[in-house]
């Protein structure tokens, strides 16, 4: 395997601990609308994420910086291309950040309330668009000879990336719904479980649809059994909610945010980045790749810090591991 594979590889591990994380993380905050009755659970279900939504952040750093190192050319033509889209996703993060750390600086309900407001849209937009742009990058889109996107916005609106959209909004939504379960006492941890056991049914039906949708277009063996994987992983999640194994439920809707991610990853391999124009102007993890040398250099490096960052945060997650409730909000 050279090293342009392996960067590949590495490039969809990273999107798989984003989504992975960042998808319960944007679950809890659509929850803050769907689940919480008043602001003490309001409070509840942001505290849930609290210490650890800014660290699920960094993987989505680590992937975009990865993919700007080992595929220069992939970079560029993504983020012109999506620019919109991706300044959009961009924004949403900035002011969610800012939307945490200063919604409790002032006890006026309305400073309060506008901030909650902005944690529930700045979660539910990115959750949809990221669905929208790997549908796109998947299905392919309007790239020339010279490696440039020359389609427009609404090229990017298709029926199968909006499709994608629906997956991932109702995915992360499912899986915030079990973290929440799994992370809160009381009647809204019973709650919780029958919203995830409602939402795992429809995100089964639009996840099967969308996956079995790719896999007609682009899959092979490999992607036909990471479509299996995520079927019956999604299937076991719902039934492990539905049974109050929130934890079993948590790791199974995990499972298959990864193996929904590695079918798409499979179904591009070797392309990183299709063009619907002519197969000769696809971007290819050997076209769009940088110098064998910068790739071995970022390979030592992520060899020696990836595993720091993997323990700090793991070290994060078990301290806070305890369940919280309406009984620790203060009034």
């Amino acid at each position: 395997m050279e090293l342009h594979d392996v960067w590949f590889v590495l490039i969809a591990v990273l999107w798989t601990g984003y989504f992975f994380l960042e998808g319960f993380d944007f679950g809890i905050g659509i929850l803050t609308k769907l689940l919480a009755r008043d602001r003490r659970e309001r409070r509840v279900l942001i505290n849930t994420i609290g210490p650890v939504w800014d660290g699920n952040e960094v993987w989505l750093l680590s992937a975009g910086g990865a993919t700007f190192a080992a595929f220069p050319e992939w970079y560029a033509t993504l983020f012109s291309g999506f620019y919109l889209p991706l300044l959009v996703i961009l924004v949403c993060l900035i002011l969610r950040g800012v939307a945490f750390e200063y919604r409790a600086k002032r006890p006026e309900e309305r400073w309060q309330t506008n901030w909650e407001h902005t944690i529930f849209w700045t979660s539910l937009i990115p959750a949809v668009l990221w669905g929208v742009a790997f549908g796109n990058i998947v299905r392919g889109v309007k790239i020339d000879a010279g490696m440039e996107y020359v389609g427009s916005l609404w090229d990017l609106l298709n029926p199968y990336a909006l499709l994608g959209g629906a997956v991932t909004l109702f995915l992360f939504t499912f899986h915030g719904a079990v973290f929440a379960g799994l992370k809160t006492a009381g009647d809204i941890r019973r709650r919780a479980g029958a919203l995830a056991v409602r939402l795992g049914a429809v995100t089964a039906v639009l996840a099967l649809v969308f996956l079995v949708l790719t896999q007609i277009a682009n899959g092979d063996r490999w992607s036909l059994a990471a479509l299996i994987v995520a079927a019956m992983s999604l299937t076991a999640a719902i039934a492990a909610i539905a049974a109050g194994r929130e934890g079993w439920s948590f790791g199974l809707s995990g499972l298959a945010i990864a193996a929904t991610v590695a079918m798409l990853f499979l179904t591009l391999f070797p392309n990183v980045m299709p063009s619907s124009l002519d197969d000769a102007w696809n971007l290819t993890v050997t076209n769009a790749s940088s110098s064998s040398y910068t790739l071995t250099i970022m390979t030592w490096c992520a060899g020696i810090a990836t595993p720091v960052v993997l323990l700090y945060q793991g070290w994060t997650y078990w301290v806070f591991r305890k369940r919280i409730g309406t009984q620790h909000i203060a009034e």
